[in-house]
């Protein structure tokens, strides 16, 4: 019998697992002192305690996930997404220690993660990538040369960052110096890499992105876009497939770049190409995530497939990539113990009720009388609704969310429903700034302490 490490936590931790026990795995959960009682431990075949509560304790500790893969002879491991996901280094130690790593090869990993080098081999694959400077002088000299050859505004990203931290938009060159010096000290905190690049800026522009999936016999094969434009600071919140409002020309067009980024780059197993569209319709490459993502079911939903089975086939050198067979429109949402009332702040506390909705599905992390902390990523469940048509996808899951109940933290639910009946939203005219400018219209109003929302909801028991 095989067996699978998933060096994760959380919903994709629980996820992983049911479709390896589905595929007749033998399941191993590694878990911090934090997170022993959540139902991720529970459903797998074997847990192993890795650490205390600090992900560098626990989550991030490779020798310890190294220690407790030889334990349990995992002949597999799957990162999941965040941690060590796109680490190289855990990627070769999962390899010298004589066991499968459920991703792309470290040396992938390793130029992928250069967002200079990622970008650098777009453009031999002949994929449009925006004008800047990603140059070995790092100097403010340098920069400001770059910007003036650009043009502003510019966006200024660390070279090896991800999810939004460190980037800053700069409109004049009065602000380039402090928002380099800004930047650095960031990206340095952040990934151990002051390194920076710069590009373009692109007015309320489109998030759209190509599920891959390349095997070992060279297949790649393109799944249907994805449009994440529903973001708050460079966060994904909403996402949905296929994106709306381009016509196919484009899709086709972004979906061949990102086979040939794949291609270019040697890449194997599951990954996502993303990509940036104006108001014109152009697009230019962003970035590859180099692992499974987040919103990875709303593909799986639309098209009928098992990532993560197609992710564990091709590590264990199987022919992995089926094409798409449409079934409709399908868009998630992404439910958060956070307050938004108090600028999102994590919530934490015991749920003291949980009912997730029927219908729909639910990727849930967390059950009634699980334990938030604040030691993670505040993520409680996804709820990915599907439909004949966008539309009927829409009120499918403003329902799902309307259905679902919380209480003992905060989150975001009062957010996402006021989100999904935006104009915008409703029309398919999202970009990745209308949030920050909405932000007023789609908070929702004062809600009450979630311990007063037990008790007013346990008395009209």
């Amino acid at each position: 019998m095989t067996t699978l490490l998933v060096a994760n936590r959380g919903e994709i931790a629980r996820r992983i697992i049911g479709t390896a026990k589905r595929m007749g795995m033998r399941t191993v959960a590694i878990h911090s002192d934090a997170d022993a009682e959540l139902p991720f431990v529970r459903e797998a075949d074997v847990a192993v305690r890795i650490g205390p509560a600090p992900a560098r304790e626990s989550y991030l500790a490779i020798d310890r996930i190294i220690a407790a893969a030889r334990e349990t002879r995992a002949d597999l491991v799957h990162p999941g997404y965040g941690f060590l996901s796109e680490r190289p280094s855990f990627a070769s130690a999962v390899e010298a220690a004589g066991m499968r790593f459920v991703g792309p090869p470290a040396s992938v990993l390793a130029a992928l993660g250069d967002k200079a080098v990622a970008k650098a081999l777009a453009e031999r694959a002949k994929v449009p990538v925006l004008p800047g400077y990603r140059g070995d002088d790092q100097s403010d000299e340098a920069f400001i040369a770059g910007a003036r050859a650009t043009g502003y505004p510019v966006m200024i990203k660390p070279v090896a960052g991800g999810g939004g931290i460190g980037m800053q938009g700069v409109r004049e060159e009065r602000q380039l110096r402090e928002s380099l010096a800004r930047a650095r000290r960031l990206a340095a905190g952040s990934f151990g890499d002051e390194r920076l690049l710069l590009e373009r800026l692109i007015e309320r522009p489109r998030h759209v992105e190509v599920q891959v999936v390349a095997d070992d016999q060279g297949n790649v094969v393109s799944y249907l876009l994805r449009d994440c434009s529903a973001q708050r600071r460079h966060q994904k919140i909403v996402e949905e497939s296929p994106a709306p409002s381009l016509d196919e020309r484009r899709h086709r067009a972004i979906a061949a770049a990102a086979v040939a980024i794949a291609r270019q780059a040697e890449y194997r197993n599951a990954g996502t190409v993303e990509f940036v569209v104006d108001e014109t319709g152009d697009f230019y490459f962003l970035e590859v995530n180099a692992r499974l993502q987040v919103e990875h079911p709303v593909t799986e939903v639309v098209c009928g497939v098992d990532l993560v089975e197609q992710q564990l086939r091709v590590a264990l050198g199987e022919r992995g990539a089926l094409e798409c067979t449409r079934a409709g429109n399908a868009i998630e949402a992404r439910i958060y113990a956070e307050d938004p009332g108090a600028g999102f702040l994590p919530s934490t506390g015991h749920l003291a009720h949980v009912r997730w909705p029927p219908g729909v599905r639910v990727d849930a992390g967390y059950e009634e009388g699980d334990a938030v902390t604040h030691h993670y990523d505040p993520l409680l469940a996804k709820v990915i609704a599907l439909g004949a048509d966008r539309t009927a996808a829409l009120g499918a899951l403003a329902k799902a969310l309307d259905d679902t109940e919380v209480l003992g933290v905060h989150t975001n639910l009062g957010f996402l429903r006021n989100l999904l009946a935006h104009p915008a939203m409703r029309e398919g005219r999202m970009h990745t700034d209308l949030v920050e400018h909405e932000l007023s219209r789609l908070l929702p109003v004062a809600e009450a302490a979630p311990d007063q929302a037990y008790a007013v909801a346990a008395a009209s028991v």
